[in-house]
C-alpha cells in the first residue's frame, strides 16, 4: 500500500492509496499518581477503554498520522464518524502535498469495517465512482496504519494489551476533564483479549505487522472511561509512525452504508 519516491535531499514517502504507514520513555509510578486514579489499577482502567467506547455506541472522530523516514516527515489527516457497536466508520482522509508542491489531491473516502477497508477516490487507475475493497486480514498491520487513518475501535482494542501503565495526571481535552495514562501495549496480548470482530486483524498485526511487538501509547480517558484522545507509536520497517485519534460527540448518528458489489472495482490497481 505504500510507494516510496526518492528525490535529491532525502526520501519522500507518498501515499499510493492513502497508504502511509516515535517511542516514549518508561513510566514512573508514584503514590500521588496512584491516588489520582481513584485508588484503582491504571492498567485495568486502560484495558477497559474499548468496552467503554462500545457502550457509548458511536462518536465523531478525527485522526492524524505522522510518518518520519529518511529525515522527511509527512502527515495525513482524517475526520468522520464511527459506530462502535456495528464496528463501522466513515472518514474523509486528506493527503499531504506532492513533493512538487501540488495540493490538488481529492479527499479519499474510507469505510472501515471489522473485515474490510473500502476506499473511494483511490486513484491509481480506479474510476472515481468505484470503491476499492481490501480485506483487513490481508493487511500486515491490521489497518492500524495502512489506511492513513487508524481504525478507532482497533486503536482502542489494542489497549487491551496494556502493560507498564502509569498515571500521568489530570488534564483537559476538548473542554473535558480527562485522566492521562502512559504505557506500552503488547500486540500479542491485545490480540488474545480482543473482541471477536477485531481479533483476526490484531493477530495479523502481532505476527508480522511491525518491527516491534509492543506499541507505546498515551491515552486520555474521561470520567466514564471512554477514550477522548489516544496517541500510539508504531515502528514500521525503516519508519516511525505516530497515530493520534480524538473521539468526541459520543452518541451521534453514525450509520455507515457499505457499497454494493457492483460499485466495487474489480480491475487491477496500478502499482500493485
Amino acid at each position: 500500500m505504500v510507494q516510496r519516491h526518492r528525490r535529491t535531499g532525502g526520501a519522500v514517502v507518498a501515499a499510493a492509496a492513502v497508504g502511509l504507514m516515535a517511542v516514549t520513555s518508561g513510566c514512573s509510578h508514584t503514590d500521588a499518581a496512584a491516588d489520582g486514579t481513584g485508588g484503582g489499577d491504571p492498567a485495568d482502567a486502560v484495558r477497559k477503554a474499548a468496552d467503554s467506547v462500545v457502550r457509548a455506541g458511536s462518536s465523531k472522530a478525527s485522526t492524524s498520522m505522522e510518518m518520519a523516514s529518511g529525515g522527511t516527515r509527512v502527515t495525513i489527516r482524517g475526520k468522520g464518524v464511527y459506530d462502535f457497536r456495528q464496528q463501522r466508520g466513515r472518514f474523509q482522509v486528506v493527503l499531504p502535498q506532492d513533493p512538487a508542491g501540488d495540493d490538488g489531491h481529492r479527499p479519499i473516502t474510507e469505510l472501515m469495517t471489522a473485515g474490510a477497508l473500502y476506499m473511494k477516490n483511490r486513484g491509481a487507475g480506479v474510476p472515481s465512482d468505484k470503491w476499492v475493497r481490501i480485506e483487513t486480514r490481508s493487511l500486515s498491520d491490521g489497518n492500524l496504519v495502512t489506511g492513513g487513518a487508524t481504525d478507532p475501535l482497533a486503536a482502542a482494542e489494542l489497549l487491551r494489551g496494556a502493560r507498564k501503565v502509569g498515571f500521568v495526571g489530570e488534564e483537559r481535552v476538548g473542554g473535558v476533564e480527562v485522566r492521562h495514562y502512559r504505557g506500552v501495549a503488547d500486540l500479542r496480548a491485545a490480540a488474545r483479549a480482543a473482541s471477536p470482530g477485531q481479533r483476526g486483524a490484531l493477530g495479523v498485526a502481532a505476527a508480522k505487522g511491525f518491527s516491534r511487538g509492543s506499541v507505546p501509547f498515551d491515552v486520555f480517558l474521561d470520567e466514564e472511561g471512554r477514550v477522548r484522545k489516544l496517541r500510539q507509536r508504531f515502528a514500521v520497517a525503516d519508519a516511525n509512525v505516530a497515530s493520534t485519534t480524538l473521539l468526541y460527540d459520543f452518541g451521534v448518528p453514525a450509520k455507515v452504508r457499505l457499497p454494493a458489489e457492483k460499485d466495487i472495482f474489480a480491475g487491477k490497481i496500478a502499482g500493485q
